[in-house]
């Protein structure tokens, strides 16, 4: 469209025909689908579920309901649909509610073309500014919504509280024209639910006891938690009916749309980029993290874990590498496992906890977590410890990590400081018997980087298979033999270092 035309006269003779919002949103998600193209790009794990059934309701022009627990890319669903508007559309200067030239609403907008006829004077809407977005909070009230008398435009211009033109616009209005969004639509109060009534079957608003009926052509998109329907509020049943569609969102099904999303999201500094790499082995620990945390019987399966949640504990391992590397005067580093301990201030602040999770305590139950997502991952790189505790001795498999298990057995511990230079590392991990041997044979084309890594894993999936015992406390990780911690721990006293 031109958007050099300027006036009422100029846009009659351009042959332009105003559409709904709806309408504009359809045959534009007609022509992304016949092209092909991406209709919600950078939503990741929806291909299949939420993104259809987003496209089948906004082909239907229907008003739309996301229901799901926090971080399921509800609000960014609806914000992206501003890219099915068209780029500009024509609206009346002036105008507080995006008056359209040929269908005018306000008495502003009727009294401006009354007298000015085809010089009325036309600006142009990019579709970025055809976006409203309410977070529905108990103070919200129907004058923010939809509007009230002003009384200073009354005194100002001098007219009576009967003018209509002493009428302040609600944020709802204002949207006119346009994609309108009301985030947790549950906490906004049962009353105000009840305006919203008539907006969205009739598409008309009423302010106060004026007369005027202004139908307004929005697409309203609502979010909400199913949790808050027990424990805040709810939407009320009239208003739910009147959402045509109503789209159930879900958390990542598998890891690798988990790590597509936190390597997408994740804010690294190009500093950390260049210094710090994280191995594949290590993202994926983070991510089984949250996929463990939705399956814990200590968290709150109803508050849902968000998928922040890995994007933070992913950003705080890639620091912890580069504030070791820093210390210890490294040009680069590679992120630990010993490092994921740096995670767990992004668990303790995303997940809420059921009383059996309250009585263990978030520290313990972050901690926890952490050591179930090694456990679960262990098992996918190196053969089960388990099932050779189910081997008798003397069968005809032998047990991969005995020599690594009876060198500990033989009273040797290893303690892995958090802050420890790469070469402190490597000789720490290297005086364990028998676990550069077994890396080599399980994984013989790895470098030096990846095996150590690899050796560490090793220790940490052997202890959480209870094969060896670990402690962390504060910034180092110390590993021993089980039955002399247990010893120690009954005896009260702490393990000490063997002498080499």
């Amino acid at each position: 469209m031109n958007t050099n035309i300027k006036t009422l006269g100029e846009l009659k003779k351009s042959g332009y025909k105003p559409v709904s919002v709806k309408e504009e949103i359809r045959r534009n998600l007609i022509k992304k689908l016949k092209d092909k193209e991406s209709t919600f790009p950078g939503i990741i794990g929806y291909e299949d579920t939420v993104i259809p059934d987003t496209e089948r309701a906004l082909l239907s022009r229907h008003n739309i309901l996301f229901l799901g627990l926090r971080g399921q890319a509800k609000t960014r669903m609806a914000r992206q649909m501003t890219d099915l508007l068209d780029e500009y559309i024509p609206v009346v200067e002036g105008s507080e509610v995006n008056d359209d030239p040929f269908n005018p609403l306000s008495r502003y907008a009727k009294d401006l073309i009354a007298e000015k006829g085809d010089q009325t004077p036309i600006t142009w809407l990019h579709s970025s500014a055809r976006y409203g977005e309410k977070l529905a909070t108990p103070d919200v009230s129907v004058a923010d919504l939809v509007g009230d008398i002003d009384p200073i435009k009354a005194a100002n211009l001098k007219l009576s509280y009967a003018d209509e033109r002493v009428i302040h616009f609600g944020i709802i209005p204002r949207s006119n024209r346009g994609i309108f969004v009301i985030n947790e639509l549950p906490d906004l109060q049962a009353r105000i639910q009840v305006s919203l009534f008539n907006i969205l079957q009739e598409g008309d608003i009423q302010i106060r006891g004026f007369k005027v009926r202004m139908p307004l052509d929005i697409l309203f998109v609502f979010t909400a938690n199913p949790e808050d329907y027990t424990n805040r509020g709810s939407i009320v049943t009239p208003l739910k009916d009147r959402i045509e569609s109503q789209i159930i969102t879900h958390y990542p099904k598998t890891i690798e749309n988990s790590l597509l999303i936190t390597e997408q999201e994740a804010d690294i500094h190009d500093e950390q980029v260049a210094k710090v790499q994280i191995a594949d082995m290590v993202k994926r620990l983070i991510e089984q993290v949250s996929f463990e945390a939705r399956n814990s019987e200590y968290v709150d399966k109803k508050s849902g874990v968000s998928a922040r949640l890995t994007i933070a504990a992913y950003e705080n391992a890639v620091s912890a590498g580069e504030r070791r590397a820093i210390i210890n005067k490294e040009k680069d580093t590679q992120v630990r496992i010993a490092d994921l301990q740096a995670i767990i201030p992004a668990i303790t602040g995303k997940i809420e906890l059921v009383y059996e999770g309250e009585q263990e305590g978030p520290l313990q139950v972050a901690h926890n977590l952490l050591d179930k997502a090694i456990r679960t991952l262990f098992a996918t790189y190196f053969p089960n410890p388990d099932s050779f505790k189910k081997k008798k001795a003397g069968g005809p498999v032998e047990n991969p990590y005995r020599s690594v298990i009876q060198w500990f057995d033989k009273g040797n511990s290893v303690q892995l400081l958090q802050d420890i230079s790469d070469k402190q590392y490597e000789t720490t991990l290297s005086k364990v018997e028998g676990l550069k041997e077994l890396i080599k044979a399980s994984f013989p084309k790895v470098n030096n980087k990846e095996a150590l890594l690899l050796m560490e894993f090793v220790l940490h999936g052997l202890s959480a298979y209870s094969l060896i015992s670990k402690k962390v406390v504060e910034n180092e990780t110390r590993f021993s033999d089980l039955l002399g911690t247990m010893m120690n721990f009954s005896l009260g006293g702490d393990a000490e270092e063997p002498e080499e």
